[in-house]
C-alpha cells in the first residue's frame, strides 16, 4: 500500500500580450487553484500584464521576453521567440508542469514547445471566431483546443476540440453593491460606459467626442476608460459640453465599470464581450478595425446577429449614427430588455470550471497510466517487466 501523499498538480499557463489572454488565463488558474493545484503564469512584458497579474494571489509569475511581430520585423520576432522557448524551459526544469494551457497571442507558442520536452499535456484556448495566428500554428500539437464560439472548431486543425465558451473572472458572475457610487456616478441617471481595451482606444474615443454635441442635451452620465494617451483630450470634451463624466485612461475593477452602465460602447474583443454577456449589459460594438484578420467583426456579427448587441463599425460611423444609436438604446426600455434576453445564450459561467476540470482529468490518466506500466503504485527501480 502506497502511504505518500498524491501529488500536487503543476500546471503552467501562458496567457500574457493583451486583456483579451491574460483574463480569461487568470479565471482558470483560479478555479485550478481552488482544486489544489499549483500554477504559473507566463507572461509578457508589456504593462497591461504586469498590472493584471499583481491582484492574482498564490500564483508564482514569471516574464517571458515574448514579443509580438512588428513592422515585419522578422528577425527581432524569431530571436525573441527563441529566447522565450528557452526561458520556458528553465522554468519547467524547476518546476516540472503536468500540463501547459495555451490562451493565445505571441507568448503561446513558446511556452507549448518547450512542454513537448517535458512530456506534459497540451492545451490551447482561443476566445475568437477567427483564430490568432499563434493558435493556429499551435492546434496541430496540442492534446485538445477549447474554443469560445461553436464555429471555431472548424478553423483550428487540432485532434480534439471542445466548445468551452470564454472563461471569466468570479467578479463579473456576482450581482454588486451600488457599483455606480464606487465610482463616483449617480445610482439612478442613466450611464454609458465607454471602453476601447487595453489596445485600440483611440478610434473610439474620436468616434464618441465627434457625437457629444449631439448628445449634450441629454440627462445622461458617462465612464469613459481613454487608455493611456486621449485622457486630456476627452476628459477636456466632456467639460466643454457640461457633461457628468468620470474619465479615466484604465479600470482595474471592469465589474464595477459594467455593473453601473445602462449601456456600453465597447470594442468587440472576445474577452470584453464574453464580460458583457455575464453581466448582461445592452452593448453597441464597434470592432477594432486594426484587429487580426478582422477577428472582431467577426465576434461583433456573432452577437449582433443573436440579438445580443448592436454592431458598427467604425469606417461607418457617424455623429449622428452614433447619437441616434446610443438614444434608441438608452431611452427604449424594451430594446434594451430583448438584449439582455439574448445574451444570456452567450454566457459560460463554467467555461474556467470545465477548462480546469479537463486538465485535470488527462494529468490524472496520464499518472493512471503511468502507475499501469510499472504493474502498481509504486516507484520502483525496475528498468522493464515481464510480460
Amino acid at each position: 500500500m502506497n502511504s505518500s501523499a498524491p501529488k500536487t498538480p503543476s500546471v503552467a499557463i501562458a496567457c500574457g500580450g493583451t486583456g483579451g489572454h491574460l483574463f480569461p488565463g487568470i479565471a482558470v488558474a483560479e478555479e485550478l487553484k481552488k482544486r489544489g493545484c499549483r500554477v504559473s503564469l507566463l507572461i509578457s512584458p508589456k504593462e497591461i500584464d504586469q498590472q493584471a497579474v499583481k491582484a492574482a494571489r498564490e500564483m508564482e509569475i514569471f516574464t517571458l521576453p515574448a514579443v509580438g511581430l512588428q513592422n515585419r520585423n522578422y528577425l527581432s520576432f524569431a530571436l525573441s521567440f527563441w529566447k522565450s522557448r528557452q526561458a520556458a524551459k528553465d522554468i519547467f526544469r524547476t518546476r516540472k508542469p503536468d500540463a501547459v494551457l495555451a490562451m493565445g497571442g505571441f507568448t503561446a507558442a513558446p511556452p507549448i514547445l518547450a512542454a513537448k520536452t517535458f512530456r506534459a499535456k497540451t492545451f490551447l484556448h482561443e476566445s475568437n471566431t477567427i483564430p490568432g495566428r499563434a493558435n493556429r500554428f499551435l492546434a496541430r500539437f496540442v492534446d485538445e483546443a477549447f474554443v469560445g464560439f461553436p464555429e471555431t472548431k472548424a478553423r483550428l486543425n487540432a485532434k480534439k476540440i471542445s466548445v468551452a465558451g470564454t472563461p471569466v473572472r468570479p467578479q463579473f458572475l456576482e450581482k454588486k453593491e451600488s457599483p455606480a457610487t464606487a465610482l463616483g456616478l449617480e445610482p439612478n441617471v442613466p450611464t454609458v460606459l465607454v471602453a476601447g481595451g487595453s489596445q485600440g482606444a483611440s478610434g473610439l474615443n474620436q468616434m464618441i467626442l465627434s457625437a457629444l454635441p449631439l448628445l449634450a442635451g441629454k440627462n445622461w452620465q458617462w465612464l469613459h476608460l481613454t487608455g493611456a494617451n486621449d485622457f486630456e483630450k476627452v476628459k477636456s470634451g466632456y467639460a466643454a459640453h457640461g457633461l457628468k463624466a468620470v474619465v479615466k485612461p484604465f479600470l482595474a475593477e471592469m465589474d464595477l465599470a459594467l455593473g453601473a452602465a445602462t449601456v456600453a460602447v465597447s470594442r468587440a474583443g472576445a474577452s470584453s464581450l464574453t464580460e458583457i454577456a455575464a453581466m448582461r449589459l445592452p452593448s453597441l460594438l464597434v470592432p477594432f478595425p486594426a484587429a487580426a484578420d478582422n477577428h472582431q467583426y467577426f465576434n461583433a456579427l456573432a452577437f449582433e446577429k443573436t440579438g445580443a448587441a448592436k454592431l458598427l463599425e467604425q469606417k461607418n460611423s457617424t455623429p449622428e449614427r452614433v447619437a441616434a444609436i446610443l438614444t434608441g438604446m438608452v431611452v427604449d426600455e424594451n430594446t434594451r430588455l430583448q438584449m439582455q434576453s439574448a445574451l444570456a445564450q452567450w454566457q459560460s459561467p463554467r467555461a474556467a470550471a470545465q477548462i480546469a476540470e479537463t486538465i485535470l482529468e488527462a494529468i490524472a490518466r496520464q499518472s493512471a497510466a503511468k502507475a499501469k506500466t510499472c504493474g502498481c503504485g509504486h516507484a520502483h527501480g525496475h528498468t522493464s517487466h515481464a510480460i
